[in-house]
């Protein structure tokens, strides 16, 4: 699972004071996640950012874990957290690899917000975060879907990334996303419509039992 951490460490500041975009769509999602939480849940936050997810989410699980490749957003996560003196969330500098610091089966629920159109091989990725749930565990994503629109991204996104205006992204659409999470072994699999606009797919899952 690659993503490149130079981007993201170059943004960190100034991504971490920007207000969220469209906070009425956050809050349906964090609802949405929150409704399939227990107080004993171990839950994975991959692609975490400045941590602000698995904070929110601190109070509603036995442990929350965060996972990004940016040393420098989990830098800020860390301070976050201690600022707030939140002791049962743990933020790792990585990626989903063979040397990721969780066991298989021992989560039982994972987040994938804003990270599935970042990578560069997806079917890789969503094997592994079905690996890390336990039967039954819930995944959520919310993904970034520009394919099928009257904006030619594939032609912008290599130009920004060229100029380090922006990362590497996906041009993918919302069929191939749900295809790709039900071909990874998720059932259950729904979109919700939360307000986040079109371009946006917030979808929910859940290993078999």
């Amino acid at each position: 699972m690659s993503v490149d951490a130079t981007f993201w460490n170059n943004i960190a500041e100034h991504y971490a004071s920007q207000p969220v975009e469209r906070p009425e769509a956050f809050e349906r999602k964090i609802a949405i996640t929150k409704a399939r939480m227990k107080p004993t849940d171990v839950v994975l936050d991959v692609g975490c950012g400045t941590g602000s997810l698995a904070l929110i989410l601190a109070p509603h699980a036995a442990q929350v874990h965060g996972l990004d490749v940016s040393t420098e957003m989990m830098r800020i996560a860390r301070g976050k957290a201690e600022a707030g003196n939140v002791e049962n969330v743990t933020f790792h500098t990585g990626v989903l690899d063979d040397s990721a610091p969780f066991a298989a089966g021992s989560l039982d629920g994972l987040l994938a917000y804003s990270i599935l159109h970042l990578l560069e091989d997806r079917d890789d990725a969503l094997a592994r975060m079905f690996a890390l749930l336990k039967p039954g565990g819930f995944f959520v994503a919310s993904t970034v879907c520009l394919k099928g629109g009257w904006v030619p991204y594939s032609l912008i996104l290599p130009v920004l990334k060229w100029i380090g205006k922006a990362p590497m992204v996906k041009v993918v659409g919302k069929d191939t996303i749900v295809a790709e999470i039900e071909a990874a072994g998720f059932v259950d699999v729904q979109q919700v419509d939360v307000g986040a606009g079109p371009n946006t797919l917030f979808t929910v899952a859940r290993k078999p039992e």
